[in-house]
């Protein structure tokens, strides 16, 4: 048979349309994502030396220490939580979406999360496999109908769709109120929110530096968007870094900070800072609500959300990056604000 054999060129063409269709289902398969089963043992106590419930102005809710067999797990670098209360949406570090729903028991305490999904965020060429460096996703707001997820490394803000999130593209990069020349390689935006749609920003994003310092050591953020953006500052306490925030209904913004440092070991602050305080120029501080050290059931607290459960109650739902090193836990802490 000769090497123009229509027998042997049309064989040729199957096998090659065979070949492209596969690889073409394969790269679906990856960024639909895959269903991850996670298991959870119920944290009772926030001290595990105690029963007390109430810290500074914080009540204890429960926890779940969270274990999964995907190797994909973990790494959970912030959480936001969808209308619902229930359903969440998060971003890995590892440059990969998890979504999925958390489930409470018969006191209304939470129990597990279910119908977990793992997804690699693409880049804006559409790729899935691209280095750690550039899917350094650290921060995450939701928008109306976009998502925006804040990186690391290569700094940058995206912006997405809500709606196929998974499979999406980033529609494009968002101008940045801070100069890149002055944020850490691995140290920088740590935190994203959109703001009130009715407070003094309109909606507008604001982000706020892990580490990035200027000369008098206060943190580098500002307003992303909206009719005011610009740079502003937070201080910066006790070497305390910021990793992720969220706004109250009476639009205040309660802020997540960790510390971790020889020989006192890993620490976590709730900080509230006044919602009107924050704008382009400022120097913003804040009250401290919770401060806990390693004695506490803490680990590398990342994640924090809000969830409006009506008639008052506000709980706080953290959640912590194990970094994939088995002495470390992923962790989802629950707490109710107190009036």
């Amino acid at each position: 048979m000769s090497a123009r054999d229509p027998l042997l060129i049309t064989s040729r063409k199957a096998l090659l349309a065979f070949c492209c269709g596969s690889a073409l289902l394969l790269a679906a398969s990856q960024a639909i994502g895959e269903s991850a089963a996670v298991s959870s043992r119920k944290i009772e106590y926030f001290n595990p030396a105690s029963d007390q419930t109430v810290f500074g102005k914080l009540e204890f809710l429960g926890g779940l220490d969270l274990t999964s067999s995907d190797s994909l797990f973990g790494a959970w670098s912030s959480i936001r939580f969808r209308p619902d209360g229930k359903r969440f949406i998060g971003v890995l570090d590892t440059g990969h979406w998890i979504s999925g729903e958390i489930k409470r028991d018969e006191k209304g305490r939470l129990s597990g999360i279910d119908g977990v999904s793992l997804a690699p965020m693409l880049d804006r060429e559409g790729r899935n496999n691209v280095p750690k460096r550039a899917m350094d996703a650290e921060s995450l707001a939701i928008r109306g109908d976009k998502i925006y997820v804040g990186f690391e490394q290569r700094h940058r803000i995206d912006q997405y769709p809500l709606d196929g999130f998974e499979t999406a593209k980033p529609e494009k990069s968002l101008p940045l109120p801070i100069p890149k020349k002055v944020l850490e390689s691995n140290r920088s935006l740590e935190m994203l929110t959109a703001s009130p749609a009715q407070g003094p920003l309109a909606g507008g994003l604001v982000t706020i530096t892990e580490e990035s310092l200027d000369i008098n050591g206060n943190l580098y953020a500002g307003v992303v968007d909206g009719p005011h953006p610009g740079g502003f500052k937070l201080v910066r306490r006790d070497d305390f870094d910021v990793t992720d925030g969220a706004w109250l209904p009476d639009g205040d913004l309660l802020l997540l900070e960790r510390r971790f440092r020889f020989p006192s070991g890993l620490g976590m602050r709730i900080v509230r800072v006044k919602g009107d305080s924050i704008k382009p120029g400022a120097l913003v501080d804040g009250e401290i609500l919770l401060d806990a050290d390693q004695s506490f059931q803490i680990d590398n607290m990342e994640g924090l959300d809000v969830v409006d459960m009506g008639n008052g109650d506000l709980r706080l739902i953290l959640v912590s990056d194990d970094n994939h090193f088995m002495l470390q836990r992923t962790l989802m802490l629950e707490f109710r604000l107190q009036p």
